[in-house]
Parts: C-alpha cells; sequence; structure tokens
C-alpha cells in the first residue's frame, strides 16, 4: 500500500522560528542576508555565479576517489564522482556532525532532500549536471550531543571517555549499545537486516567518520549520493588564505560582527564569531587558537607559537586546522562547486550572518534551502485522531487548545459566554456614548468600569470550561497519548527519533517512500500516512 502525504505551512506548524518563517515568505527584512531566493530564478542565477568562480576540482575529485577507495563500487556514485572534474557539473549540498546512529530522522531527511533537488535541477538544465553531497562535520567535538540516540523513548548514550574531534574517536565501546539495540529491533521484518549493517559500518570501522560515511553508502549509494569528509590536508591547503587573514587579521570576525548587528536589529542571532575562528585538531584535541599578548595559544593546552611559527605550522600541517561554524561554510563552499546549500532552521539562520563574509572573499553564497520536514502518521495513530473528530495537521496545536475545542463541541452545556460579554460591552459602549457629551473625562471612568464586570465573565467562562473539562478525562487521556507518540518530548517527531525502528519495520522501503514523497523546492512541512 503507498503512503500518502500532505503538506502544511511552516508557520502553521508552531515549530519554527520567525526568521525562518519570515525567510520562506520572503520578508523585506532579510533581503540583504542572501544572494538568491528559493525559486528556479534563484538557482539559475547561482549556477551563473558559481561557473564564474570555479574551484580545484581535479584536488576534489583525488580527494573522492581516494575515499572512496575503502568501500564497495557503486556505479552512480563513480559517475557522479568522475562527473565533478566537468565544469558543468555542480553540486547540492547537506551537512551534518558524524551522529552515532546518524542521530535524528532529520539527518535521513536533509540527505533525500539533496538527492531530489539535484535530481530535478539535471531534468531542468540543459548541459548541466548536479551532484547530492553529504558534506561530513566530521572535526566537530561535541560528543555531548553527537554520542547518544533515543529508541523506544529511552536515550541511549555512548560510554567513552576519548576527547577531541567526534569523527576521528574509535569506536569501541558501541557493541554494547549495539546489543541494546538489537534486543529490541531484531523481532522486527527488517531488524536483523539493519543490525548487520550497523556492525558492519562500527564495529569494522576504525573510526566514526568512516563508519558514517559507510552506512550513508550503504543506505544512499543507489541515488548517487557522494559523502565527503573535508578532514583531509589537501582540502584545508585551498583555504589557507583565509585561514591566514583569519588568524593574523581577524578579518572574518569584524565582517561577522557588522552583519550580525544589522541582522540583530529584527531577530536573534543565531551564532557570534570569535576573533579567531580556527581551532587546532591534533590527536584527542580541537581546541581553539587564541591571539595571547602577541604569541598564539591553544585554549586548555601548553602548544604556544611566535606568529611565524604558527605561519609555518598552518603551511606544513593545514589539517590541522579546524574552521569553526563563521569558516565552515566558507571552506564547503571554496571546495565544492555547490549552487545550493540544505539546511535545518538553525543552519539557515546561521547561514544568514555570513553573505558579508563570502562577498568580502569573493566566493558564491549558495540558494539556501531550508530542509525538508515530515511527521511519519501511523495508520493507528491516524485512526485515533479522526475517531476523536480531528484532522492530522489540527494536532500540532497544544494539547489544551485541542482538548478545549473537544470540550466545546463535545459537551451538553453551552460553555461559551462570548454572549454576554458582548452584551456587557455593547452596555457600556451606550454609557459612553451618554457620559462623553456631558464630561470627556468621564469615558476613562466608564472604561474601568467595563473592565471590571467583563474580567469576572472571562474568569467565569474559564471556570465553566475547567468543570466540565473533568468529565472528559478519557479523551484527555488518548490526547495525551497522541501528542507524545506524534511530538515526543513537547517537539517534532524528527527532532528526536532516530531512523532505525522504522528501517527495522519496512527496510529500504522507508527510504523510498522518503524519496518519493521529498519535495524539491516546495517549501512546506510534509505529514507522511504511512
Amino acid at each position: 500500500m503507498d503512503w500518502i502525504s500532505t503538506y502544511l505551512p511552516y508557520r502553521q506548524t508552531g515549530y519554527f522560528s520567525r526568521i525562518i518563517t519570515d525567510y520562506l515568505e520572503q520578508a523585506a527584512e532579510l533581503a540583504p542576508f542572501y544572494a538568491h531566493p528559493v525559486t528556479t530564478e534563484g538557482l539559475k542565477a547561482a549556477i551563473e555565479a558559481r561557473r564564474k568562480a570555479p574551484v580545484n576540482r581535479p584536488v576534489l575529485v583525488e580527494a573522492l576517489r581516494e575515499q572512496y577507495a575503502s568501500v564497495s563500487p557503486a556505479p552512480l556514485v563513480e559517475q557522479n564522482i568522475a562527473r565533478l572534474a566537468d565544469e558543468n557539473t555542480f553540486t547540492i549540498v547537506t551537512a551534518h556532525q558524524p551522529a552515532i546512529f546518524t542521530g535524528h530522522l532529520y539527518f535521513i531527511y536533509k540527505i533525500l532532500h539533496t538527492i531530489r533537488l539535484a535530481e530535478q535541477l539535471t531534468k531542468e538544465t540543459p548541459g548541466a549536471h548536479f551532484v547530492p553531497v553529504f558534506y561530513m562535520g566530521s572535526e566537530d567535538a561535541d560528543l555531548d550531543e553527537l554520542g547518544n540516540v533515543y529508541l523506544g523513548g529511552e536515550k541511549l548514550v555512548w560510554d567513552t571517555k576519548q576527547t577531541g574531534a567526534v569523527g576521528r574517536m574509535k569506536t569501541k565501546g558501541l557493541d554494547r549499545l549495539l546489543f541494546r539495540i538489537e534486543g529490541e529491533l531484531s523481532v522486527q521484518p527488517y531488524g536483523n537486516e539493519l543490525l548487520a549493517m550497523l556492525r558492519e559500518a562500527y564495529l569494522e570501522s576504525p573510526d566514526i567518520q568512516t563508519a558514517t560515511f559507510r552506512l550513508l553508502h550503504r543506505l544512499f549509494a543507489e541515488y548517487g549520493l557522494i559523502v565527503l569528509i573535508p578532514d583531509r590536508a589537501d582540502l584545508k591547503k585551498l583555504m589557507i588564505p583565509v585561514f591566514e587573514d583569519d588568524l593574523f587579521q581577524q578579518t572574518p570576525s569584524a565582517i561577522v560582527e557588522k552583519t550580525i548587528g544589522q541582522l540583530s536589529a529584527h531577530y536573534k542571532v543565531q551564532a557570534n564569531p570569535r576573533l579567531i575562528n580556527l581551532f587546532y585538531l591534533k590527536d584527542d584535541i580541537r581546541n581553539r587558537i587564541e591571539e595571547v599578548d602577541g604569541s598564539y595559544v591553544v585554549h586548555g593546552t601548553n602548544i604556544r607559537w611566535t606568529p611565524a611559527e604558527i605561519k609555518e605550522e598552518l603551511h606544513r600541517h593545514p589539517e590541522r586546522f579546524s574552521p569553526n561554524v563563521i569558516l565552515r561554510g566558507l571552506f564547503q563552499e571554496t571546495i565544492l562547486p555547490n549552487v545550493a546549500f540544505i539546511g535545518g532552521g538553525g543552519e539557515t539562520a546561521y547561514w544568514l550572518e555570513l553573505k558579508g563574509l563570502f562577498d568580502h572573499y569573493k566566493t558564491p553564497f549558495p540558494v539556501l534551502v531550508l530542509r525538508n520536514s515530515f511527521l511519519l502518521v501511523e495508520k493507528q495513530w491516524q485512526e485515533k485522531i479522526e475517531k476523536m473528530g480531528f484532522e492530522v495537521t489540527d494536532i500540532f496545536q497544544p494539547a489544551e487548545d485541542l482538548m478545549n475545542q473537544l470540550v466545546r463541541r463535545d459537551s451538553e452545556q453551552t460553555l461559551s459566554l462570548e454572549e454576554e460579554i458582548a452584551a456587557a460591552n455593547r452596555y457600556y459602549e451606550s454609557l459612553k456614548n451618554l457620559a462623553r457629551p456631558v464630561d470627556p473625562t468621564l469615558e476613562q471612568h466608564v472604561t474601568a468600569l467595563q473592565t471590571r464586570a467583563v474580567e469576572p465573565l472571562r474568569v467565569l467562562e474559564k471556570k465553566l470550561l475547567k468543570a466540565e473539562k473533568r468529565k472528559f478525562d478519557d479523551q484527555r487521556r488518548q490526547l495525551q497519548t497522541l501528542k507524545t507518540a506524534l511530538f515526543p518530548h513537547d517537539g517534532l517527531q524528527e527532532r528526536v527519533e532516530n531512523f532505525m525502528p522504522w528501517y527495522a519495520q519496512h527496510g529500504q522501503a522507508f527510504i523510498h517512500h522518503l524519496y518519493k514523497h521529498s519535495p524539491a523546492l516546495e517549501q512546506s512541512f510534509v505529514i507522511l500516512y504511512m
């Protein structure tokens, strides 16, 4: 049986920030902070801008060929790598850190969105080809964020004492988590297939970034997805001029601070630059670099250089210098012939801070596409929602609002005092009309009387509703069960749950269904009935 999708405006979900909903609606306040709108015309303009700013394709292709030498060949992936040598081939990119077992559901969604947009552009752009790329943020050191996964409502945490870049961490200790996963998922139709895939990726790989690369290759190679691990000397060498500018002139921080000052007049700022936006990455450390009294130090260590020494270190070992969130996007767009970046709400918000940086370094700014979001609704939940008299789109509302609607609709009593309140307001408005010609200052006195009269009626209405709700305990419990199932931890399903239970139930068909229902440029929240 085929799955069915319906769509909801992002603003209507109530789960996205104002800066994102304004961006989707092309608010005038945000126009200075991006280069191209999310339209066919905007993408055409981005393609032309990229044609005028070529990248070092030989270095990129050779890096990818070396990386892919360790996995089984996939014809479409190999074709896409070869195509990147052609100046008429461009990339569509998404990026994420190597969260264990892919972390949250949106990890999968953003990849499939990238694939769909690349395919659509290839069909619509004669003479050009577009390749989907997953750019792995393997240098992130936030193990608290990346080292856990939710399964069956339980948070499973990787118990490791390793430090530094998560992508470089050894996979030791993940066998215990896989044992826990096996106990829950092996009974599902595709559970053993999934477990074999995870064991091969994680227990036969030297580190997390390799494990993530192998898992994504298994899941998405048939779609031609290229997974890029940019933690390489040959790729970082291309960023040496920018890294030097950051170290010695602190140019990036000055540019981004100026943009933030303009953006913060209307919106909350997502990311703030440091004077130096580089980490030092070596062995088990990834600590920020700071300038102290004319020397350069690695925070929390004894590593120290003179300006001449750190410049020599950068040229000899560019792989030891890791960009933070302010420079990461510029690195990505320097090494890839990219025209569109697909990111979540937080990513899109901080990219809006970076356009001035791209302009300064004469690097094309990609079209910023908000990644697809899904709510997966199994048949049992769809039936319960309908039985309660709601549409699935209603379930995004707060539970208390839904409960109020249910009680007002199904109660045998008339709980609304709107007519009485309206009558009271009309009465006091007539008093104002009488008082105003006699003494205009009396109008304020009548308004005060009106407030004191109407407010108790509103309080009484709330008390009537609260008393009636006690008769609907069963419906309240059902509603709470629904909300908990579809919005775990009072948040979006995709920001908590992992793909594993869904894959164990449906196998690769889960990926195929998501792919089929993934929009390319239609920026709407997808509700998918399974």
